[in-house]
């Protein structure tokens, strides 16, 4: 599909890439990683032919079609709604559509031959584009990324950035293009909209490069890691954690043979020492030096996974009850948030506080940190707790004119100069860029700046909202070790599993208007959601065909009900396959009737049939998805 030979890219004096060759096949789910600054995104926009490389080529497939969703889109804004922002992928499809919708209007006064052979075409091909779903998928794909129905009529100059940003990969996964190149797709959505993408992804028929910090959506995702390191690109021929342990043996072999070539080397200068002053050995001498010179060199293993190498201090402990929620009521206009919720935290937690967005969980952490008073109930800070409170938001608590070293003296005195530097160097400030000043620095580092003070605070109970946004995977490796051996209690929310698999002994989620709580990590977590849908799933009674309410989902019957059950869900469906193959008769017949001449020269009735089979068809889709959940319930019940 596409082949990058001898690539070198040049920024300035700076060669981000020299000499780099990457081909990428048909049906490759890759993963693009690599420190920031190595130029992933840049490799992107090469591919894209927004940059032009310095030399080398880039040979691309006739014909290739290519989705690029890039951090760009961001500022991306438009009055129209989402769902017609959405539709757009369908450019060939709206402009049939246009077109069909402006002969039928013609053929009320023209009845021509040439007009309704034209408009038969037109139908035809947009038929055959499968142009009367296209509104249905965009539907699916928009609510698989988290838009309401209701949502999906609103423009999109209404929703923030992130929002904005869902609807763009929406966009271009409609486009269902040949090959995606997704620039961290997972930074804008919540846990289901992400574990919705990797289903989406896994099944998606064309290649796909992701360029991603969330190590998890990888391993989900890809079968194949490009690592872009000193110029480079490295293949790996499995996710990012058989590259991880890949990389491991290539680098343990590196380093075996760098010491065994380090070992003949001093061998070598010890003979070309020892004889050369000796005239009748000199010649040998000089053949020896000769054989050095020429000899290729291997380079030693860079270790490119630092420690934490700081411990966090605070002067007292807490009490055992760290913060006590009771009887709490929180909601926002037309939003319910929580109802009379409860909930401890103790000395010594370590709790992940996930769900979906909108779902309240930067509410409750305000909340917990009493930096929002307006609810009904109780929020206490139990006996000897300091707190520190890590958001977005408090970058704007920095000081401008600060260097960033300076800023993290100021608040943390009890640090040495060694050991802020340190912390600092974790989240990617080295050597003088210690001493930048704040009002320079970009949102991304503002973030980091605003973390690293965090976790310098005399505190013994951290609230961090978001910690490892705009973060790569070596700093967040870092927060992870230092949330490991930090000793006092925390309660973190985050979108990255893996941080919140190595991090967390107790997950909350908000159910119902309720805090529960899960007494495990977030992978214990997950197998037990997974067994938990199952089941109910099984319950649920068979779905109705004409009606849409959701039920109440019925604990499973003994097992002389069970086979009424099953009898039951059978009748149900022989029923449904029936009302199928009616309906498809009906699509049959009203595709006769298009093409028979009495209806196409009358353009009333060509409409009115028109309108009749997009509804038959839409109707014949929505009975067959409700055959699949009713088969998955048959099959769930008799294994």
């Amino acid at each position: 599909m596409i082949a990058i030979n001898n690539l070198t890219f040049e920024i300035g004096a700076r060669a981000l890439y020299d000499d780099a060759n990457w081909h990428i096949k048909p049906g490759e789910k890759i993963g693009l990683i690599g420190a920031n600054g190595t130029g992933k995104t840049t490799l992107l926009k090469i591919i894209v032919g927004d940059y032009k490389p310095t030399s080398g080529t880039i040979s691309k497939a006739k014909d290739l079609t290519i989705g690029y969703l890039n951090q760009d889109l961001l500022s991306y804004s438009s009055d129209k709604s989402i769902l017609h922002v959405a539709m757009e992928a369908f450019e060939r499809q709206n402009q049939l559509h246009t077109e069909i919708e402006s002969l039928l209007k013609k053929l009320e006064t023209d009845y021509s031959e040439e007009l309704l052979n034209k408009l038969s075409d037109k139908q035809h091909e947009f038929e055959a584009l499968d142009g009367y779903n296209i509104e249905y998928k965009a539907h699916e794909i928009l609510a698989g990324l988290g838009f309401a129905d209701a949502d999906q009529e609103r423009k999109l100059s209404t929703f923030s950035g992130g929002w904005r940003m869902r609807v763009m990969l929406a966009k271009i996964l409609l486009q269902a293009p040949d090959i995606l190149l997704l620039d961290e797709p997972t930074n804008h959505l919540d846990l289901p909209s992400i574990q919705w993408l990797e289903d989406y992804l896994r099944d998606f028929e064309g290649a796909v490069v992701i360029v991603s910090h969330d190590r998890w959506f990888l391993d989900k995702v890809i079968n194949r890691t490009v690592e872009s390191r000193k110029g480079k690109l490295t293949v790996y021929a499995g996710n990012y954690s058989f590259y991880l342990e890949e990389k491991a043996l290539r680098e343990e072999i590196q380093r075996g043979e760098f010491k065994n070539q380090q070992s003949k080397i001093k061998q070598e200068e010890r003979l070309i020492e020892r004889f050369r002053a000796k005239a009748s050995k000199a010649k040998m001498a000089q053949s020896r030096i000769k054989m050095l010179d020429k000899m290729e060199r291997i380079d030693d293993v860079d270790d490119d996974n630092p420690s934490v190498n700081f411990t966090f201090k605070f002067g007292k402990q807490s009490g055992r009850n760290v913060t006590t929620i009771e009887n709490i009521s929180k909601s926002y206009p037309n939003l319910e948030i929580l109802r009379h919720a409860n909930a401890i935290i103790e000395k010594g937690d370590k709790i992940a506080l996930i769900g979906a967005n909108g779902r309240g969980k930067s509410t409750l952490l305000r909340i917990i940190a009493d930096a929002d008073k307006d609810f009904t109930g109780k929020s206490e800070t139990g006996y000897n707790v300091t707190q520190t409170f890590f958001a977005q938001h408090q970058l704007e608590s920095l000081h401008l004119e600060s260097e960033i070293l300076q800023e993290l003296q100021s608040f943390a005195p009890r640090h040495t100069e060694t050991e802020l530097r340190s912390i600092l160097g974790s989240f990617l400030f080295t050597g003088d860029d210690v001493f930048k000043k704040i009002k320079v620095l970009s949102g991304g580092e503002k973030s980091r700046v605003a973390l690293a003070k965090a976790l310098t605070a005399d505190a013994n109970f951290l609230i961090l909202d978001e910690p490892t946004n705009h973060l790569d995977m070596q700093s967040v490796n870092i927060l992870i070790q230092a949330l490991q051996q930090y000793e006092g209690t925390f309660i973190a929310v985050s979108h990255d599993r893996y941080f919140l698999d190595n991090i967390a002994n107790k997950i909350w989620f908000i159910e119902d208007y309720q805090i529960k709580e899960y007494p495990g990590t977030y992978q214990e977590y997950e197998e037990w959601q997974a067994k938990r849908k199952l089941q109910t799933k099984a319950a649920a009674p068979a779905p109705q065909p004409k009606k849409e309410e959701k039920k109440e989902p019925v604990k499973l019957q003994p097992t002389e009900d069970k086979s009424k059950q099953l009898k039951k869900l059978n009748s149900d469906l022989s029923r449904m396959e029936q009302q199928i193959a009616d309906l498809e008769n009906e699509v049959k017949q009203l595709e006769s009737r298009l093409a028979d001449e009495e209806i196409y020269n009358n353009a009333n009735k060509l409409k009115e049939t028109n309108n009749n089979y997009k509804q038959k068809q839409s109707e014949v889709k929505r009975l067959q998805d409700q055959w699949e959940t009713l088969a998955e319930q048959i099959m769930e019940l008799e294994a």
